[in-house]
């Protein structure tokens, strides 16, 4: 056996295997999340939530993804169909391989880049395509405004989570998320991982992967409680499910990205228990409820005010730190309280 995995076709085998598992375990998840999602929300407003199909109502996703998967698919006549039908299935095929280099334990990843930081931040950058895809294919004034302000939106935040990773990346001296992670490894446990030292940041990462994934309360490219919905406002079964569920992947791998940068990925908070695959799914499931939560308690921004607090707050105080946090890097304040590239030696 361990011969045939040594062949082209076994290592093929492999990476098949691989992307299939990682694959399944995003998708049971976006079932849960959803669920989750309108619980909690529900739980806020006093209400019971999805209660009916299935114990504690825990089928209702289920229920509704066959729903969307069995209405029939309307097209409207103007419409450029094949980018009508391409624009989902780019949002969601983005919104999955960028999961390819997401480590969910040590050596629990597809692929182990060296530059696993770039690929994640070239891949969320393309997803704004299937957004102008929808827009513009739906051949309607109401998605085509509405995409250009999502476009606007995701690519003004993108600026921001941008510079926050490389103040994470002065600290490591490393692209890899493995490695990340290991920087953060130190005898003093919760409190040397990187939320820490990059306190300020944390917050400012938190609010522009709300505004990055389209999330409350700056969820204006949907715009759900608005008469009309933006750029997804002609799309309907499938090719709607397609467009929620990208987003939905894409924000549990802002959780993801939030436990591996800031919160030490798999490392166990508590001494004496093991590190494992188990922390992982925690802190992300953690970071998701805070996302649900911010969704339910919080008012919707109004354009001028998302762009403004992008621009001229976001930026600049992005930019700032990176200039402190290589300072104080370059000089090793407090000694490898910043700087854990010397760690290693």
């Amino acid at each position: 056996m361990a011969d045939f995995f040594a062949t082209p076709f076994g290592t093929l085998v492999i990476i098949v295997a691989q992307c299939l598992a990682m694959l399944g375990f995003v998708m049971i998840s976006l079932l849960f999340l959803v669920y989750g999602d309108r619980k909690i929300w529900a739980a806020v407003q006093l209400r019971r939530g999805p209660n009916v199909v299935g114990v504690f109502g825990i089928l209702q996703s289920v229920a509704d993804a066959l729903k969307y998967v069995l209405k029939e698919v309307v097209i409207p006549a103007g419409a450029d169909r094949a980018v009508f039908i391409l624009a989902p299935m780019t949002s969601f095929v983005l919104a999955v391989i960028a999961w390819a280099v997401i480590p969910m334990s040590d050596g629990w990843v597809i692929s182990d880049l060296n530059i696993a930081i770039l690929y994640v931040f070239a891949v969320s950058s393309l997803e704004v395509y299937g957004v102008i895809m929808g827009g513009w294919a739906s051949n309607s004034k109401y998605p085509f405004l509405g995409s250009l302000r999502s476009a606007a939106q995701m690519i003004s935040y993108e600026v921001s989570i941008g510079l926050i990773i490389i103040g994470v990346v002065i600290s490591t001296g490393s692209l890899n998320f493995g490695a990340i992670v290991t920087a953060q490894d130190t005898p003093y446990g919760f409190f040397g991982w990187y939320w820490l030292p990059h306190l300020p940041m944390l917050f400012l990462f938190f609010i522009s992967a709300l505004a990055e994934t389209n999330r409350p309360p700056f969820d204006l490219p949907e715009a759900e409680s608005e008469l009309v919905a933006g750029y997804q406002v002609e799309y309907s079964s499938t090719p709607f499910l397609l467009f929620m569920a990208g987003e939905y992947i894409a924000i549990f791998l802002m959780c993801a990205l939030t436990s591996l940068l800031f919160f030490g990925g798999w490392l166990s908070p508590i001494p004496g228990l093991p590190d494992g695959v188990l922390w992982m799914i925690a802190k992300m499931t953690f970071f998701f409820f805070m996302f649900a939560m911010v969704k339910a308690i919080t008012p919707r921004y109004r354009y001028d005010q998302l762009m403004r607090i992008g621009w001229k707050v976001f930026l600049p105080l992005s930019l700032a730190w990176v200039v402190i946090i290589s300072f104080l890097a370059k000089f090793e304040v407090l000694g490898a309280f910043w700087a854990r590239y010397t760690m290693g030696g």
